[in-house]
């Protein structure tokens, strides 16, 4: 097989993803049908099984997607940065600008998660901790370096205050609205950081 047939098979493959992350968040995964998907595309239906075998093994492939294109954003955002608050700071907003841009993709991500084979369920949740992992690492190493700054909380509970605030926005951002998402990202990382900076 040539490169350019490569490429083709590549670019309709992530047609068919992108399609299809639209109409489950539109419709609901069980309400769709594979036909449907492949009359949004404009393939046959055998065509399309021959990129994908199934509605499931579609909803598995953009779980893999998200989960290693965040590890992979996460892990440049955390290596860029050049303190451990910044990290957690970048980490934010670069989260939200993400999640804001792929809104229907992370509605599916969010939402249909108990679509997913139980054989599954435990690998998303492992992969999902590595980067949770990221973000309490830099958190960890924050409240290490300022014995000062105070919490009010437990580390895990932060974490999971900052990760839940940030994965909720793909409920209310509006694309028409008054700030992009690197701007909204940046006015959340913000907020959400002010009471962990350091002493001045």
């Amino acid at each position: 097989m040539t490169e350019a047939t490569l490429s083709r098979a590549d670019a309709r493959r992530q047609r068919v993803l992108s399609t299809s992350a639209e109409i489950f968040s539109r419709r609901g995964f069980r309400a769709t049908s594979m036909n449907e998907i492949a009359a949004a595309v404009g393939l046959s239906k055998p065509t399309l099984y021959h990129y994908f075998r199934s509605k499931e093994e579609l909803l598995v492939r953009l779980y893999s997607d998200v989960l290693d294109e965040s590890l992979v954003l996460g892990r440049a955002t955390v290596a860029a940065a050049d303190s451990p608050v910044a990290a957690i700071r970048d980490l934010i907003a670069s989260r939200v600008a993400y999640t804001c841009r792929h809104q229907a993709l992370l509605k599916v991500c969010f939402e249909e998660e108990h679509e997913l084979p139980a054989e599954l369920a435990a690998e998303v949740l492992a992969r999902r901790r590595n980067f949770e992992d990221l973000f309490a690492t830099a958190l960890r190493q924050h409240l290490d370096a300022y014995p000062a700054v105070q919490l009010g909380m437990s580390p895990k509970v932060y974490v999971n205050m900052c990760l839940g605030a940030v994965n909720w926005s793909y409920k209310w951002y509006r694309p028409d609205g008054p700030l992009s998402p690197e701007e909204l990202g940046g006015q959340i990382a913000a907020s959400l950081t002010a009471s962990i900076e350091p002493p001045r």
